[in-house]
C-alpha cells in the first residue's frame, strides 16, 4: 500500500469513529469533523508519494522509523486528528508533523 492510501485509509477510519460517536448536545461537530476527514482522507489518497506533504508526515514519523509501515502518528498526532473540526484538507497535513515534531522536541 502506499503511503498516499496509507494516510487515506486511516483519515477514514478515524472519519468513521467520529460518525459512530453518540453524544447528546454535540451539534453536529461529530458529524462535521467526519466529513472534514472524509475530505482530508480524499485528497490524501489524491496525493503522489513524493509530494512534499507526505514527506513531511514521513520525516516526522508517521510511517514507522524506516518509512515502510502504515500510517500512525502516534498519540499527538492522534489527538489532533481526533479534534480536528474542519478546514483545508491540507490544513490538517501540515499541522501533523509540525505537532508531532514539537512534542518529540520538547520531551
Amino acid at each position: 500500500m502506499s503511503r498516499s492510501a496509507s494516510l487515506a485509509a486511516y483519515l477514514r477510519a478515524q472519519a468513521w469513529r467520529r460518525l459512530d460517536r453518540v453524544e447528546s448536545k454535540d451539534d453536529g461537530r461529530n458529524a462535521r469533523s467526519a466529513l472534514a476527514l472524509l475530505d482530508t482522507a480524499a485528497y490524501a489518497g489524491s496525493l503522489p508519494d513524493d509530494d512534499p506533504l507526505i514527506l513531511m508526515l514521513d520525516q516526522a514519523g508517521c510511517y514507522g522509523p524506516l518509512g515502510c509501515e502504515n500510517f500512525d502518528p502516534g498519540e499527538v498526532g492522534n489527538r489532533l486528528i481526533r479534534h480536528w473540526q474542519g478546514g483545508e484538507p491540507h490544513e490538517l497535513l501540515l499541522a501533523l508533523p509540525t505537532a508531532i515534531t514539537a512534542a518529540a522536541a520538547g520531551s
